[in-house]
């Protein structure tokens, strides 16, 4: 399938035949299942996904590429192809109430967001493989104690368990891209750790706290929780928000709502 990649829409289509067959195999499509493919692009997974068994439907943004795919499937009853903008569109509606799947190789102006937007589905995804930014992924997964443990660690792990799987390189991409991949395989919790009551609080904390990362919480989380509360937590009011565990700031974030969780 012949087309330009565009800027404007972040496409890098994977081209690696060896790395498609990986990826495949990550994700293990079963007969009968629903598999949901975010920005299908020329078809690399699309192709083995639709010879798996599996009902797929795809979201492609580019018209011309949705087109592409559409008239390559017409009449199977087994792939729909919808020309749409994943960030605009519910995935949960799309299942009409199936258990389903998301599949993806993100651009990655929008990977952060789609993922959250995701999570916000009335019905979510049973798991999740995205193609990622390296570093994205590294975020995402970061343990307490390290410069890539921020406020997307925490909100992530509180609604996901992240399983980083394999780096892609980037000559397995046209075009290259300027930064490596991650296979990452997303799997969302029944409900959040901190509960979904508690969900604006635990991001009203984790945002202050790590929008003053250099300071002690003491400091950082200044005109929202004070020293006295932080220490009746058991948290020391001298660590930074990098040395906090996803449970202590769900324990900061039921003291705000005077839900203490712990």
């Amino acid at each position: 399938m012949s087309h330009r990649a565009r800027k404007r829409f972040g496409q890098n289509f994977l081209v690696e035949d060896a790395v498609i067959r990986r990826i495949v195999d990550a994700i293990a499509p079963a007969k009968g299942e629903l598999l949901i493919e975010i920005g299908p692009g020329r078809g690399a997974l699309t192709v083995p996904l639709v010879g798996s068994g599996a009902d797929l439907l795809v979201l492609e943004i580019d018209r011309d590429l949705a087109g592409t795919l559409q008239a390559r499937y017409e009449g199977r009853a087994d792939i729909r192809v919808i020309c749409g903008d994943a960030l605009q569109t519910d995935p949960g509606e799309l299942a009409d109430d199936r258990a389903y799947r998301l599949v993806g190789n993100l651009p990655y102006n929008i990977s952060t967001p789609l993922v959250f937007h995701v999570l916000e589905s009335r019905k979510a995804p049973v798991d999740m493989h995205f193609m990622l930014q390296k570093e994205v992924v590294e975020r995402m997964a970061a343990k307490p104690g390290g410069k890539r443990y921020g406020r997307l660690s925490v909100m992530c792990q509180n609604q996901c368990e992240v399983v980083p799987l394999f780096d892609i390189d980037r000559s397995s991409f046209d075009p290259a891209p300027k930064v490596q991949s991650t296979l990452v395989r997303l799997l969302p919790r029944r409900e959040p750790l901190s509960g979904y009551a508690q969900m604006p609080d635990l991001n009203r904390v984790v945002r202050q706290a790590f929008s003053r990362r250099r300071k002690t919480l003491r400091n950082s989380l200044e005109g929202l929780i004070d020293a006295n509360a932080l220490e009746s937590l058991g948290i020391d009011a001298g660590l930074r928000a990098e040395q906090l565990s996803v449970p202590d700031f769900i324990r900061l974030a039921g003291a705000l709502t005077g839900n203490d969780t712990a």
